[in-house]
């Protein structure tokens, strides 16, 4: 079994965990009516999309998402929440540094022995959802659980759902597929980015994801047979029919959204493992993004 194999498979005792930890960082992440930005690096931004779609759909407060080397600094914002599973990324650490004495910071990181416990205000360390993959799973899973959490978002029925994605076949025609579109509407949108990325992180697959309601406006010229295209969370009306009558494969992500990330990710190793590909060693990565000076 590779590194992210094992990850990937441990996230339903992960997401048990940090939602049961939630309340116990409830000081250190955003409050309510606070106007919040969040940020990250790849995987991480991603999920900052989603955390920040959540947030502000709760009720919660004005909440944005940037690339953490996109960060407008001519915007005000009471709290800077910053991703970084390795704590070393170099966009993030120099963001957190410019913030310093103007923007309160939280971090949320995997590894305690790292810069960034220095250079935030304030830390959450998940260290049991650390990994050895490249390839981020249950890190990013997990922060998302943790927020989900703190927003009285997450349930027992996510995680009943993610042991069933880890369990449930995918349609055996997936793996076979050359092309594959990720959908999301609202939060899932980011988590669509997400599946994406792991899709060509993993397997060097060509993918792309879109908010379900554009995919008609022009992506769905690719569909046709042997591409599919996965939902993730509730579909707009009449899409799948749409995407059935091109000839392409439709899936309709009938667990939690986040549990559908987990389906996305067993899909990107078992198209690698299909391609004789190593998802532990994904060409031109490395676990961070350390820039030289």
């Amino acid at each position: 079994m590779t590194y992210v194999e094992d990850e990937l498979n441990s996230q339903p005792e992960c997401w048990t965990r940090a939602a049961t930890e939630a309340a116990g960082y409830a000081r250190v992440l955003p409050t309510a009516g606070e106007r919040v930005a969040i940020v990250g690096c790849g995987t991480s931004y991603f999920m900052a999309q989603a955390i920040a779609a959540l947030r502000e759909g709760a009720g919660q407060g004005e909440t944005d998402a940037f690339a953490a080397s996109e960060f407008p600094h001519g915007r005000s914002y009471d709290r800077v929440l910053a991703l970084t599973r390795s704590g070393t990324t170099t966009e993030v650490l120099q963001l957190l540094g410019e913030l310093k004495g103007r923007s309160r910071t939280t971090a949320i990181t995997a590894d305690p022995h790292t810069p960034v416990m220095a250079a935030a205000d304030e830390i959450v360390v998940l260290d049991f959802a650390d990994e050895r993959s490249v390839v981020q799973t249950r890190f990013a899973t997990t922060a998302v659980t943790l927020l989900r959490a703190h927003l009285g978002l997450h349930t027992d029925a996510v995680v009943a759902d993610a042991r069933a994605a880890l369990t449930d076949e995918l349609p055996g025609q997936l793996v076979a597929c050359t092309q594959f579109t990720f959908l999301g509407r609202g939060w899932t949108v980011g988590l669509a980015n997400e599946a994406g990325l792991k899709m060509r992180e993993a397997s060097l697959s060509w993918t792309e994801a879109y908010p379900a309601m554009e995919y008609r406006h022009g992506p769905i010229s690719i569909t046709t047979h042997g591409t599919a295209t996965w939902m993730l969370g509730e579909a707009p009306e009449g899409l799948a029919q749409q995407v059935r009558d091109t000839g392409g494969l439709w899936i309709d992500g009938g667990l939690d959204p986040l549990a559908e990330l987990v389906r996305a990710q067993r899909l990107a190793v078992a198209v690698a493992a299909h391609r004789d590909l190593d998802p532990d060693r994904p060409r031109h990565l490395t676990r961070s993004v350390i820039l030289a000076p």
